[in-house]
């Protein structure tokens, strides 16, 4: 009978564990649900009980953290948020919430510390360098973010946020090689969000450069280019000088299909790169020219855009099966940019 007691309370003692264990959770999936709802007030109350439970849970800290972050109580996310990154098994989304206070307060100092802390304990998070160069952003020094972006491009090269930056960055500089290779990147990594639209207008004005023999002279001339961008740009030198089409979409696309065809008679052989193998699978899937019309449709216009989408159903319809059914990702080591 003795033996028969010790088993049940060790039997009552796991079950209260494990229902202690869905209780946090079914408090933080109630708060998550709060927080998408507008009402943090509560959500915070909610989440507050949830670390009660389980205070080392660093998905409850974040939520927490963020929770006072989106109810503009600035001082108790970062209350929570030094507790947060403190735990050894903290993220790198850890650093980025706490950041995201610390930015609302002007606490510029306070937050490019915790960065550098964070690219030690994360040296190739793209987060953090996105996070850590919006900061010189924000106090408009612009030489520290591009370099900052540039790094999370080099190191954490499937992680958007860089791209766009970096696209939105050179286009202001009117380095049009680096906005159109880097916006073109991130509209395959990022296809369908409110910040696409910006970028295909960035990356329809690279080209109007890219496209013109004079605008892409005067770009092969500029000496900031690469190795990897000379030789690009020298392909295109030549191209427009061949090529007599008028402006427009036409000669857009026959110029961008000579480069993949180009670039593949031995030059990705010293600078493999994987926009280039996208685009050449597209060519000789018979997809480019849907993808092109994807890519420039704002610049094209809708009623054009609709006009070749009907004449060319069965492209059209290929490329969007395509487009949703492949995850672009981007290997490291394909970097070849000048920072």
């Amino acid at each position: 009978m003795k033996y028969i007691f010790i088993f049940l309370a060790a039997l009552i003692s796991i079950c209260d564990v494990h229902a202690q264990e869905q209780t946090a959770k079914l408090l933080q999936e109630t708060a998550r649900t709060l927080v998408q709802k507008g009402d943090y007030d509560n959500a915070v109350v909610i989440l507050e009980r949830a670390k009660q439970q389980e205070p080392d849970n660093i998905e409850i800290l974040q939520d927490l953290c963020f929770a006072n972050y989106l109810k503009r109580d600035f001082a108790k996310a970062i209350e929570v948020g030094k507790e947060m990154v403190a735990k050894p098994n903290a993220e790198a989304q850890s650093f980025q919430i706490l950041g995201l206070a610390y930015k609302a307060i002007a606490s510029y100092s306070d937050c490019g510390k915790l960065y550098r802390t964070a690219l030690r304990k994360f040296p190739n998070s793209g987060v953090i360098y996105n996070e850590y160069a919006e900061l010189f952003a924000l106090q408009n020094e612009l030489e520290e973010a591009i370099t900052q972006w540039e790094k999370g491009i080099e190191l954490d090269p499937s992680y958007s946020s860089n791209y766009y930056n970096a696209t939105m960055y050179y286009a202001r500089k009117n380095n049009w090689i680096r906005a159109a290779l880097y916006g073109e990147l991130f509209l395959n990594l990022e296809s369908y969000t409110t910040r696409t639209e910006d970028v295909k207008e960035k990356l329809f004005d690279a080209y109007k450069s890219l496209i013109s023999a004079a605008g892409v002279q005067q770009l092969a001339e500029a000496k900031t280019n690469s190795a990897f961008e000379k030789m690009i740009l020298e392909i295109l030198v030549k191209l427009n000088a061949d090529n007599k089409q008028p402006a427009g979409i036409d000669r857009l696309i026959s110029i961008r299909t000579r480069l993949v065809i180009e670039w593949f008679q031995g030059k990705q052989k010293n600078y493999p790169f994987h926009l280039f193998d996208h685009q050449q699978y597209l060519l000789n899937q018979g997809l480019f020219e849907a993808y092109n019309y994807w890519l420039f449709s704002p610049a094209i216009g809708a009623d054009a855009v609709q006009a070749w989408q009907k004449a060319h159903t069965k492209e059209a319809e290929g490329y969007k099966a395509f487009q949703q059914s492949r995850v672009f990702k981007i290997p490291v080591g394909e970097y070849y940019f000048a920072h």
